[in-house]
C-alpha cells in the first residue's frame, strides 16, 4: 500500500465551509459554537436522516495499553439523537452492575491486521512478528496503512490530543472515507465519512466509552 492512500491533515469538506477550520473550534474563538453547529450539521444530519449512521464505542485500552488484541469495541445503528441516549444509559447500566462493556466478537485492528499478513504471505512477502506488533510497520503491507491510521485515531481518541479539530483522508477497504476528529473541552470523538458525492455509504460516528456522556450532551447542544 502506498502512502498516498491516507494523508492525515488532508484537506477535506470542512475547508469547503470554513476558511481555516483548525482554528475554527478552538476554545477561544467567539463564534465557536455557531461554527460547531455548522460542522457537525454538515457531518451527520443526512446520515440521522437517512438511517447511515452507526455509532462506534471503543473501549479496551487504558493505563497505556494500545496493543491491537485489547481494543473492543460495539457499534450502534442511530436513527435520531434519542438512539445515542440509549447507548450511553446501556454502557451506564453495565458499568454500575460491573458487568462485561459491550462489544462485538470482531476485533478492529487485530482480526484485519492478520487476515491483511496472511493475505501477504499468499502473495510471498515475508511479515516478521516485529511487523506484525509494531502498528508503524503496518504500513510495508496492503491495508496495512488505513489499519494504521485508525490505529492513531483510536489512540487519540482513548489517550488524548492537543488539537482541537484534525481532517485525513484515507483509502479503506470500503472505499475512501475522509475522518473528522474532533478534540475539545467538552467531548473527543470522530466522525468518518464517505465522500460528498456518495449519499449511500455507511458515516461512522466513533467515540471512547468515556466520552459518551459529553458526547450526548454535545449533540444535543448542537444538533438538537
Amino acid at each position: 500500500m502506498t502512502y498516498s492512500e491516507a494523508k492525515e491533515h488532508a484537506p477535506g469538506r470542512l475547508h469547503e465551509i470554513f476558511s481555516a477550520p483548525y482554528e475554527a473550534f478552538e476554545s477561544a474563538v467567539l463564534e465557536r459554537k455557531l461554527h460547531l453547529d455548522i460542522a457537525l450539521r454538515a457531518l451527520l444530519d443526512q446520515p440521522i436522516q437517512s438511517s447511515r449512521l452507526v455509532l462506534r464505542v471503543i473501549h479496551g485500552w487504558e493505563n497505556g495499553d494500545d496493543t491491537p488484541e485489547a481494543l473492543k469495541h460495539s457499534e450502534h445503528p442511530i436513527g435520531s439523537l434519542d438512539d445515542v441516549a440509549r447507548v450511553k444509559e446501556e454502557y451506564r447500566a453495565t458499568i454500575e452492575q460491573e458487568l462485561p462493556l459491550p462489544h462485538d466478537g470482531r476485533s478492529l485492528l487485530a482480526h484485519p491486521r492478520d487476515e491483511a499478513i496472511a493475505k501477504a504471505h499468499e502473495q510471498g512477502l515475508e511479515i516478521d512478528d516485529e511487523t506484525r506488533r509494531n502498528p508503524a510497520r503496518w504500513p510495508t503491507f496492503e491495508n496495512g496503512l488505513y489499519l494504521y491510521t485508525f490505529f492513531k485515531i483510536y489512540h487519540r481518541l482513548t489517550y488524548g490530543e492537543d488539537e482541537s479539530y484534525r481532517s485525513i483522508q484515507c483509502q479503506t477497504p470500503k472505499g475512501p472515507r475522509e475522518i473528522h476528529e474532533f478534540h475539545l473541552d467538552e467531548c473527543e470523538f470522530a466522525i468518518s465519512t464517505p465522500p460528498a458525492f456518495d449519499d449511500t455509504g455507511t458515516t461512522l460516528l466513533i467515540v471512547h466509552e468515556g466520552e459518551l456522556d459529553p458526547l450526548v450532551e454535545c449533540l444535543e447542544l448542537h444538533l438538537g
